[in-house]
């Protein structure tokens, strides 16, 4: 929807919009937002459209979607109409002109164009004599659709799920001193439910357990291949299988055939499409399709027959593709290897089954000169992921930070060909793209570095200069913390649909292949892939159509999941806070900038704490007292007590 109201700015021919596009025209035009003119559409001047903030004292501001308002246009509360916090929103705007934007602007909100979200999640509070709805995101108190009476039989402070448009209750989700309540109220922030409509179920279960090798005389049968799957210990689904054929040079990279089983439009497709992504929490996922596809008949289980899209990768002496053939086949894994076994295959170079031995010692040579040449002009980040367990009340339990081994960077190299293999089959359709820093990141970057006592040069050459930044860091013993600096200055990656290359990887073309049971992005290339195989330039084009919008939906909703995992660990750390109020902990200067931060580094590790009473260079070890914690807004609250040895 930005792409589309951006593009009014400068016309948007009238042949060329699909369903959403057009009602929202329909809409503008009955507010006089809009003029055709030469079968062009414009916006007409004394309007404006963005996205919706509003502030703790219900002050909203609009992030224009026009480059001449640099400031966000200001509407007072009254002016706020029904919409609500990240609603896309047409404003006429009430003072200043659209050739005078050097001051902020003042506007009055006529209508959402495109609301954030179908629903929100408030608790109940006494105010007065009245029970009103607190917007747990907005902090924003207002009145509920519902009796009084009804309302002051609730227990305190009872979490809600309200209709956006309606603003109606619909559904009860819990009290905020219930622990399990966490996984619903980040869920239903962003409108997310681990449900199905009866419809996709049945569409699921409809294809069985099993594949009938008969049933697919056009496949190419690989079940004799020495296909296995790596994945974490606790993984359920399983997109893709590797087998190498090193006498050959040859790699075969088997993701599951998801698109034989969901068709366009289908209802299981209207979810997966709504969804985006699967979500993980620390104790369950909640995938992206029904189960009996997404952990059932698409996951690629050992000893068992799966219909998989496989790319058959022949390499030459310089590690570059001489074939890259794609096709429609049926495999067997025959063993299902979590990272941790072969990392201990990888070191000991011992397993009981020499084929797979040998394959895997051989694919681990492969990899590592692949990932040698690809960071000549890419780059190699040193991360690690923050994992929490629970115990079983649902409650933090510990954590630990998981790091990628030889095992991850074996998969991750081989996910990478079958990437860009298939990026290259297509022209134009879906690819994730990653642009270069810009200057004020770098700058900022370069400014952060120096605080910690990194001398970087600047290089044109931004491959050798980071390389350079991280030989520095690598000899400090800050690789972890500077890498996470430098990732930070990078702009996102993203789905497009024409090709800009990926910065972060070093490539000139790539995409989204591998894992079509967690990402609508991949389960669309696989269908453009088919009909590209299948020359069918008309199902070719229909998979196109409203592509722009599917890809800036993905970017959303990719966003969303994320952001649906990192509030329910950050509940998660202010309830175990609320504990442990008074208590000293070891932390380390996280974010020094609007406000400081500090993360855990103690028993428990990578909590955030907001920091009421210190600034200080990043990294910094300090010992901070936890002063508070608010359950609602998911924060902890902490003083530094003093500043820590190295």
């Amino acid at each position: 929807m930005k792409t589309f109201l951006e593009n009014l700015l400068k016309g948007i021919d009238a042949g060329e919009l699909n369903s959403e596009q057009k009602e929202a025209l329909r809409n503008l035009e009955t507010l006089n937002a809009v003029t055709l003119h030469k079968n062009r559409y414009y916006l007409n001047d004394g309007f404006i459209c963005g996205k919706l903030d509003i502030s703790m004292n219900g002050t909203g501001y609009i992030n224009v979607f026009n480059p001449k308002f640099k400031d966000d246009a200001l509407v007072e509360n009254k002016d706020l109409g029904s919409s609500k916090q990240g609603d896309i929103v047409l404003a006429k705007i009430l003072k200043g002109k659209l050739k005078n934007t050097k001051s902020r602007i003042k506007a009055k909100i006529m209508m959402t164009i495109k609301p954030a979200f179908a629903t929100s999640v408030a608790y109940t509070k006494k105010v007065g004599k009245e029970i009103l709805g607190v917007n747990i995101r907005t902090g924003l108190a207002s009145k509920l659709k519902a009796s009084q009476k009804s309302l002051k039989q609730l227990p305190p402070y009872t979490v809600l799920k309200i209709d956006n448009q309606s603003d109606e209750i619909v559904e009860i989700l819990g009290v905020l001193d219930d622990v399990w309540v966490d996984e619903k109220i980040s869920l239903g922030i962003y409108n997310k439910n681990d449900e199905f409509s009866t419809q996709a179920e049945n569409e699921a279960k409809s294809f069985g357990d099993i594949v009938d090798k008969s049933m697919y005389p056009q496949r190419t049968d690989l079940t004799s291949l020495n296909f296995v799957t790596i994945d974490p210990v606790d993984a359920k689904d399983f997109d893709d299988a590797v087998c190498y054929d090193y006498k050959n040079r040859t790699l075969y990279v088997a993701i599951a055939d998801v698109s034989e089983y969901v068709l366009p439009y289908s209802a299981t497709d209207k979810e997966a499409k709504f969804r985006g992504f699967s979500i993980y929490f620390p104790h369950r996922s909640i995938p992206m399709l029904p189960r009996n596809l997404s952990e059932n008949i698409c996951s690629l289980k050992p000893n068992l027959d799966r219909l998989a899209f496989c790319f058959k990768i022949t390499l030459d002496e310089n590690l570059e593709p001489v074939s890259e053939e794609l096709k429609s086949v049926i495999i067997n894994s025959k063993i299902r290897f979590n990272y941790d076994e072969v990392d201990e295959i990888l070191s000991s170079k011992t397993y009981k089954n020499k084929e797979i031995l040998d394959m895997l010692l051989n694919l681990a040579t492969l990899t590592k000169a692949l990932r040698k040449k690809r960071l000549k002009s890419g780059f190699d980040f040193h991360t690690k992921e923050l994992r929490i367990t629970l115990d079983e009340s649902g409650n933090l339990k510990s954590t630990r930070f998981e790091t990628s081994t030889p095992s991850h960077d074996l998969i991750e190299d081989c996910m990478l060909l079958a990437n860009k293999a298939a990026a290259k089959m297509i022209q134009k359709g879906i690819f994730r793209n990653h642009g270069a820093m810009d200057d004020k990141k770098l700058e900022t970057l370069m400014e952060n570095l120096m605080s910690l006592g990194v001398d970087a040069k600047f290089d044109k050459d931004f491959p050798k200069m980071i390389a350079g930044i991280q030989s520095i860091a690598d000899e400090m013993g800050i690789r972890e913390e500077v890498d996470k600096l430098i990732i930070k200055a990078q702009k996102k990656a993203e789905y497009a649909v024409t090709p800009l290359g990926h910065f972060g990887l070093g490539f000139d073309l790539y995409t989204h292949f591998t894992s079509p049971i967690r990402r609508y992005s991949d389960l669309l290339l696989h269908r453009l892939l088919k009909a590209t195989l299948n020359k069918d330039e008309k199902f070719f084009n229909y998979l196109l159509l409203n592509i722009e919008s599917t890809c800036e939906s993905l970017n959303t909703l990719e966003r969303e999941a994320d952001k649906v995992a990192f509030d329910f660990i950050d509940r998660k750390f202010a309830r175990w806070a609320l504990e442990n109020l008074g208590k000293n902990f070891r932390c380390y200067i996280d974010t020094n900038e609007s406000v400081t931060t500090a993360k855990l580094d103690d028993k428990l590790k990578g909590g955030r704490v907001f920091i009421t009473n210190y600034t200080g260079e990043i990294l910094t070890p300090v010992l901070v007292e936890l002063i508070d914690a608010d359950i609602i807004n998911a924060k902890i609250y902490g003083r530094v007590i003093k500043k820590l040895d190295v």
